[in-house]
């Protein structure tokens, strides 16, 4: 059988599965790099590019979901992190935009259409109650696509876009060279990562996923360990990604991870679902929404 092709974003989320991959050797699955966030892995989901995503490590919480209560053809398989990822509110260097309030009506730069960095904003929009006359509909947004974090900093510096939202240690490099400013935060209602794959049984046969979801969740546990914490996972991170010790303690301090990827949380599921809807992202079909049906691979994960 030929091995898991794994699309991931090279970011710190992504140092167990590195660590991972560092030890199989390619034996049993292939990375596949996708520096253009989760609108780009679930894109390669589709596209047959490759087979699960498993980070930023597997993809967005929100996104997956709102990706396959659309249509999209995978299915969630297991859990990455454990805790809310905590987004940034990124502007130009220079520009006007001074706080979140200051955002309203402007163009939002996005990877890509159905990625974190566009429900983000919609999430954001929900709070600042950027409604509609009638109270009850999100005003309509405008958004640039700007495909990653490249792009998404020339666009607030030229001015094409007000903002963008990106994961804060990932953008803090640039704020701290002066190339993006940070006007405020916003994290997710839910936890950050899931993993997904393939609807296809050719494509990701189960004892493949359940294998791979089941040995991540060794090289998980380590890397979430105290022990791990105070000097292992610090030096990896450093190694690379090349963050400040000081970035990576404070990043080690709000991330955990699940004792066992293998399980989902069915109510951090329908959670999810429910504020989705509420943004207008995703609509409710007559019937409703089975989450375990219409969400999960059951023969290959176990849902709480």
């Amino acid at each position: 059988m030929a091995p898991l092709r794994i699309g991931y974003v090279r970011e710190h989320f992504a140092s167990p599965l590195l660590q991972y991959a560092e030890d199989d050797g390619g034996k049993t699955f292939a990375l596949v790099s996708c520096p253009g966030g989760t609108g780009q892995l679930i894109k390669a989901l589709e596209e047959d590019q490759v087979d699960i995503d498993d980070t930023k490590s597997s993809a967005l919480t929100d996104a997956l979901i709102a990706g396959i209560a659309k249509g999209g053809n995978y299915r969630l398989v297991g859990s990455y992190v454990s805790t809310p990822l905590n987004w940034a509110i990124v502007t130009g260097k220079d520009s006007k935009y001074q706080s979140r309030d200051d955002l309203r009506g402007t163009t939002f730069g996005i990877s890509r259409y159905g990625s974190g960095s566009e429900l983000m904003a919609k999430l954001l929009a929900k709070e600042q109650e950027w409604y509609e006359p009638d109270g009850e509909r999100l005003e309509e947004m405008k958004f640039k696509v700007c495909n990653n974090l490249d792009g998404l900093k020339g666009a607030v510096n030229d001015g094409s876009c007000s903002a963008f939202l990106w994961e804060w240690f990932t953008t803090k490099p640039y704020v701290d060279a002066g190339e993006i400013r940070f006007i405020g935060s916003i994290p997710t209602p839910w936890p950050s990562w899931l993993i997904a794959a393939h609807v296809s049984e050719e494509r990701a046969p189960r004892d493949a996923v359940i294998s791979f979801v089941a040995t991540l969740t060794g090289y998980v546990n380590d890397f979430d360990s105290e022990e791990s914490r105070k000097s292992k996972d610090v030096e990896f991170v450093k190694k690379h990604f090349g963050y400040p010790e000081d970035d990576i303690k404070a990043w080690l301090d709000t991330v955990r991870y699940p004792t066992d990827c293998t399980k989902l949380d069915g109510s951090v599921l329908a959670r999810t679902l429910s504020i989705l809807e509420d943004t207008g992202v995703v609509k409710r079909p007559s019937s409703g929404f089975d989450i375990e049906e219409d969400l999960t691979r059951l023969d290959s994960v176990r849902t709480e």
